[in-house]
């Protein structure tokens, strides 16, 4: 059985300037995995590089868990006719979740992870300051939510290797189609300097949340 072709890791001439010459990443607090579900990551309709995608998500979940980060899975509704129309099997989470505490599904309706949805909440509830993106698509959601993340400056970091897209078709006209992986690193670059691009998700480091603050008390009399 071939093996699913790896996600190319930036070359050094392709990184701008917050992406060259930098150490590994501090530990981040949160993992936001984006609309990881069966109808882009299963069956003939998966997106191009989803097997490698899936892998280095599953080992961020595996990694976020074992040092108690807060993990937060993004579900996309799709509308009627739609590949993840809700309740459909496209719908349904591609990836295996352990709710509790320290792992939730939060549910959407548009790209940005943050609207509609209690994700700013409970990453302030949670005390996170930091997080990591990672899921599909890079040009849609992914990076709705990550220039959502930046604007409410949380420190974000993006790891090339864990969000993919579709290949781009041709605009109407005499114009070139965009592959996969050109569309996801276009995706990367509009974010701009303020985000943090790392080649392999395997160097994000975890750690769990601080304790957020105590309420205030009553005022002494």
């Amino acid at each position: 059985m071939p093996q699913p072709e790896p996600v190319e890791a930036l070359a050094e001439s392709d990184k701008t300037p917050h992406e060259s010459d930098k150490p590994l990443p501090e530990p981040v607090e949160a993992l936001i995995v984006v609309d990881m579900q069966s109808a882009f990551f299963a069956g003939e309709g998966a997106a191009p590089h989803a097997a490698a995608v899936q892998a280095r998500a599953e080992d961020l979940v595996d990694r976020a868990r074992a040092a108690g980060a807060l993990i937060v899975h993004l579900q996309n509704d799709g509308a009627p006719g739609m590949s993840d129309e809700t309740g459909t099997r496209g719908w349904e989470l591609h990836l295996n979740v352990e709710h509790g505490p320290r792992e939730v599904v939060l549910r959407k309706t548009q790209d940005d992870g943050f609207a509609g949805t209690p994700l700013g909440e409970l990453l302030t509830e949670s005390g996170v300051r930091s997080l990591v993106v990672c899921g599909v698509m890079s040009e849609m959601c992914v990076l709705a939510t990550s220039r959502s993340a930046l604007e409410r400056e949380y420190r974000v970091v993006l790891p090339h290797d864990a969000h993919g897209t579709y290949d781009v078709p041709p605009a109407p006209g005499e114009t070139e189609g965009v592959p996969a992986a050109m569309a996801s690193r276009v995706a990367e670059w509009a974010l701009g300097d303020e985000v943090e691009i790392i080649a392999y998700a395997k160097d994000v480091p975890f750690q769990a949340p601080p304790a957020p603050p105590a309420p205030p008390g009553p005022a002494a009399a």
